[in-house]
């Protein structure tokens, strides 16, 4: 199992400019109704797989004690950028361990569909069941099997005077593994410099999913669908999961 995302790395610069702003504005209503409003003054929360920052920042901003953790150091050069006031952490959601406790784990934009195996995302769960606070909140989002073949569809191109962007995606029904094959050249210079990545994202069922945070010890299981639920347009297939921490008496 890789320890880091490097392959990620490439694809930070155009992530930061085109998506990290746009998904952070975009949930972060339904983050304020689910988590933020629940939570004491200032609360400490995580942001696993936090990619570039934005919500970091957003967060921060608010008031709260960020520490955002991935697995990129390119997406993690960025996040310190963005959001000064966070603490930013190098590391594997599936293996992390981080001192002192949370009062809110939230991880979000379908980041935990990149992790492709069940007993994998059972260890995430553990980890993030052990940083929280009794009674603490995790919230996260995931692309549902409605998502992938709703969105993940046909190709899209972003063409400015010194990048190009284009992204062809997929879905596998029969291996329930989605796909982005993302090409992107930047002009340094007087030379255009190319870099291939090809995205990966695991389809889960809902039923694998609350079973799976059971086992890792999580009560109290909320579901709620982006676009039904939350007001969310155009996140056909997209469902968040609200989760808590037991209190022991």
């Amino acid at each position: 199992m890789a320890d880091r995302y490097a392959d990620y790395d490439s694809f930070a610069w155009f992530y930061n400019r085109y998506w990290g702003d746009l998904f952070a504005g975009r949930f972060l209503a339904a983050i304020e109704q689910l988590v933020l409003s629940h939570l004491p003054s200032p609360a400490r929360l995580l942001d696993l797989c936090c990619g570039t920052g934005q919500l970091a920042k957003v967060l921060a901003d608010q008031g709260f004690r960020v520490t955002g953790v991935d697995g990129s150091a390119g997406m993690l050069e960025f996040a310190r950028a963005n959001a000064p006031g966070g603490e930013f952490v190098l590391a594997d959601a599936r293996s992390f361990t981080l001192p002192g406790t949370f009062h809110a784990v939230l991880s979000t934009f379908d980041s935990l569909n990149h992790v492709m195996m069940l007993p994998e995302l059972t260890e995430v769960f553990r980890r993030v069941h052990a940083v929280l606070v009794e009674g603490g909140r995790f919230l996260f989002d995931l692309n549902m099997e409605e998502g992938y073949r709703a969105r993940w569809r046909g190709w899209e191109a972003i063409v400015d005077d010194d990048n190009v962007c284009i992204v062809r995606a997929g879905y596998n029904a029969e291996e329930k593994v989605g796909w982005n094959e993302i090409t992107m050249f930047r002009r340094e210079g007087g030379t255009w410099r190319r870099a291939d990545l090809t995205l990966r994202q695991r389809s889960y069922t809902e039923a694998e999913v609350r079973s799976t945070l059971a086992e890792a010890g999580f009560f109290d299981i909320a579901t709620f669908d982006a676009e039904r639920d939350l007001g969310l347009a155009r996140n056909v297939g997209r469902m968040f999961f609200l989760v808590r921490k037991e209190m022991r008496h």
